[in-house]
């Protein structure tokens, strides 16, 4: 259950100025501008961070909408080879108009995917609420069907189906299947998910060893201490770990940028010191930056969403040396 103090802090912000926002927000999202991402991007690369880039925004109104982030990817395509770093995307489907005209909204969305894989670049399409979990993964499934390998889903721990969804995905496309797992922003409704914590938890590591037992390759998106120790605990029962070649016999192929078999993953600004250790002891590390000019929108969500991001919110307030970004 989130802490009474969590949801204060989260009552108190999202009734704050705009301002105060912005002020609290400053430590979750490298700016409003691809030139402010970028030099975020190149601060954390000295700690040998890696990165993927999320263009602030998702459900859009209209079509028109949908030209300004495919155009605004490309923009980050080519800063991030410009620039050499170790980074991929991420895409909401939502922004590229899967809601409102699915075919041409798969049409930007296989445009970019083929794009960036003519950088050999990974695309990661992320998983909103449940009215498009079916429509995302299908994405994925067509765009493997046509020979765009460079593109993988997101799996949200707390969805009933999520055990069924990773069985299926290893049906279609066998260890090929590429993973962020997360237990979940969106608080989804109680008759399709688990909605106490130590459920989801439960549910999370679940989907976490089903993807390692698939030979899939999987980035372990948490900042909870639980999902962490049991993904070391996976991670040494498969006899996987930094600087092993992934000895698993159903392993999928060597990915560009990728870790053997797997990866760390967390939001910009959240547990830097677990980050940090993590990556001293070898692991592959990958910082979530998202930038743009809906960060308002942005921040004010993820702290309706998930309340438990207070903790994170009062800590750096109240004691900022503990945990930097």
């Amino acid at each position: 259950m989130v802490g009474w103090f969590s949801k204060l802090v989260v009552a108190t912000t999202v009734r704050m100025p705009k301002w105060f926002v912005r002020w609290v927000s400053r430590r979750y999202v490298a700016g409003e501008t691809l030139n402010e991402a970028m030099a975020v991007m190149k601060r954390l690369s000295s700690e040998g961070a890696c990165f993927t880039i999320d263009v602030l925004g998702e459900e859009i109104s209209s079509m028109e909408e949908a030209n300004f982030f495919l155009e605004e990817y490309i923009r980050v395509m080519r800063a991030i080879r410009e620039e050499n770093l170790d980074a991929n995307i991420s895409i909401k489907p939502t922004a590229f108009g899967l809601l409102i005209d699915q075919k041409k909204g798969m049409e930007n969305i296989r445009h970019l995917v083929e794009m960036a894989a003519k950088e050999d670049m990974f695309v990661r399409l992320d998983m909103e609420d449940h009215r498009v979990t079916t429509a995302t993964i299908d994405a994925v499934l067509a765009l493997h069907k046509e020979g765009l390998t460079n593109v993988g889903t997101v799996l949200q721990g707390r969805l009933f189906r999520t055990l069924a969804d990773i069985d299926s995905l290893e049906e279609s496309l066998g260890p090929g299947a590429d993973y962020r797992i997360c237990k979940g922003i969106y608080l989804e409704p109680e008759d399709i998910s688990f909605t106490n914590y130590t459920d989801i938890v439960d549910a999370t590591n679940a989907a976490i060893d089903r993807m390692f037992a698939a030979g899939s390759y999987v980035g372990v998106a948490s900042h909870d201490q639980p999902v962490i120790d049991h993904t070391l605990s996976a991670l040494k029962a498969h006899g996987m770990g930094p600087g092993i070649e992934d000895p698993r016999p159903n392993a999928g192929p060597n990915r560009h940028q990728k870790g053997p078999g797997y990866e760390f993953q967390m939001l910009l600004g959240v547990r830097g010191p677990l980050r940090r250790r993590l990556l001293k002891e070898g692991h592959r590390t990958r910082v979530y930056i998202p930038y743009g000019e809906k960060w308002y929108e942005y921040s004010i969500r993820r702290l309706k969403e998930n309340p438990t991001i207070g903790s994170h919110v009062a800590k750096a307030f109240l004691m900022p040396w503990t945990n930097r970004p």
